[in-house]
Order: C-alpha cells, then structure tokens, then sequence
C-alpha cells in the first residue's frame, strides 16, 4: 500500500467515524434518548457528558486543523463509555471498541 493509500484510507475513516458519530450523538442527547437511558440506572448528566463530548469530538476531528485533537477526544470519550458500560455491567461494547481504535488510528496516522 502506497502512501497516498493510506493517507486515502485514514481520510475515509475520520469523515465516515465523524459523521456516524455525529447523527448518533445528536440522537443520543436528545430529550427523547432519556427516557431509553433511563433504564440504565445512571444519572442523566452522564449521558449529556458522553453526548456532547462525542458532539465536540466531531466537530473536531471534522475540521482539518483540529483532526488530531477531535481524533483525541473521541477515544477518551469512548474509553470512558466503556468504563462506564463495564462498571454497570452492561458488557456490549463491542461497537464503542471499534469506534474507539478507528478514533485510535486517525489520531496516530494523522
């Protein structure tokens, strides 16, 4: 894989991770997501906290001077989702893990 490959392929990634995550966060905090959160015994201001922080980190890593940095906020934010998920024994994570080593590989290939 040539060079320009791979710059090509991490451009994907981050445009496909930001928009994803975007439309998923703004879903997520929401007033109707509460209801939904609700049943996972956790306070509200949790779900704000992961929702705007995934929100910033888009518009972070959207915008080609603060790549790296939104790349850096979103794998803090999803490790912190996946404490959280394990720590209140909900072991799905399995999605949060990719978006995190996608956020992972656009931060150290940027």
């Amino acid at each position: 894989m040539s060079a320009s490959q791979a710059k090509l392929g991490l451009t994907v990634l981050q445009w496909s991770l930001g928009i994803v995550i975007l439309i998923e966060a703004i879903m997520f905090v929401l007033p109707g997501a509460a209801h939904d959160f609700a049943r996972t015994h956790m306070p509200g201001f949790i779900r704000l906290v992961l929702g705007f922080g995934e929100i910033l980190g888009c518009i972070l890593l959207l915008i080609p001077k603060t790549t790296i940095r939104g790349a850096w906020l979103l794998f803090a934010v999803f490790l912190l989702a996946i404490v959280t998920h394990l720590l209140h024994g909900a072991y799905n994570v399995g999605n949060v893990v990719i978006y995190a080593a996608a956020a992972l590989a656009i931060a150290l290939g940027k």
